[in-house]
């Protein structure tokens, strides 16, 4: 009876799957037809909680504005703190500015400096974090929490293991992420031989906004901007 019972459970979950699908086919849609009428954009990730007195908002706010007048738009997840100095320094800087929102439980908010034909809502992560990886030129990866870890790794992941094409990921607070990347190091690379040295060329360590612009003008001069798969 137990087992009845169980597959039961198992055959509704089955059903609402299916229908699941059309879901996500639009999410997708919507998503691919807006985005690729954005132009080469940079997007920046970084913590939701960070307030607009911290100097890493500051920063970041500097950051959107000089990628603007590099020439790229900026886009973010959408939300306060951090995504909210992103959209704002591209907005001051009259720049293209794309807010990727998802719907959580707290944390999440619109910010009132994302263009408003610009400014997409998705239910589901792995949809809007294809938006991310498609579509930017590069990740500049402030401050953050397990969110920004997870953007970070999974970008890493995919350029390793040729899924994407290579972009530059900068990481900008040396006093923030010198304890991680030590750990990829001495740990990770040297103790236990889990990544090869080269995988870490793939991360960029900074603290300032022209180490940003020079990242980026260094890899696209030898490199057009494109989509990334």
């Amino acid at each position: 009876m137990k087992k009845q019972k169980h597959l039961k459970g198992w055959n509704e979950i089955k059903a609402n799957d299916s229908w699941a699908i059309f879901k996500i086919m639009g999410e997708f849609v919507e998503g691919f037809e807006k985005m690729s009428r954005i132009g080469p954009c940079v997007s920046i990730f970084g913590s939701a909680r960070t307030k607009s007195d911290n100097k890493y908002y500051k920063l970041t706010e500097k950051i959107a504005e000089k990628i603007v007048e590099a020439g790229y738009g900026v886009i973010t997840g959408g939300g306060p703190g951090i995504m909210e100095a992103g959209n704002k320094g591209a907005h001051q800087a009259g720049g293209t500015s794309v807010g990727l929102n998802i719907e959580l439980p707290f944390e999440q908010n619109d910010n009132p400096y994302i263009d408003t034909d610009k400014n997409l809502d998705f239910d589901y992560f792995f949809v809007r974090k294809v938006m991310f990886v498609k579509y930017s030129q590069g990740f500049v990866v402030m401050p953050g929490g397990f969110g920004t870890l997870d953007e970070i790794f999974e970008a890493i992941t995919l350029i390793q293991t040729k899924k994407i094409e290579k972009f530059p990921i900068i990481m900008v607070g040396t006093e923030f992420w010198e304890g991680i990347m030590d750990w990829i190091r001495d740990t990770v690379l040297k103790k236990f031989e889990n990544v090869s040295a080269t995988d870490l060329d793939l991360i960029h360590l900074v603290d300032t906004e022209d180490e940003v612009i020079e990242i980026l003008d260094s890899f696209y001069n030898k490199h057009g901007t494109r989509i990334n798969f």
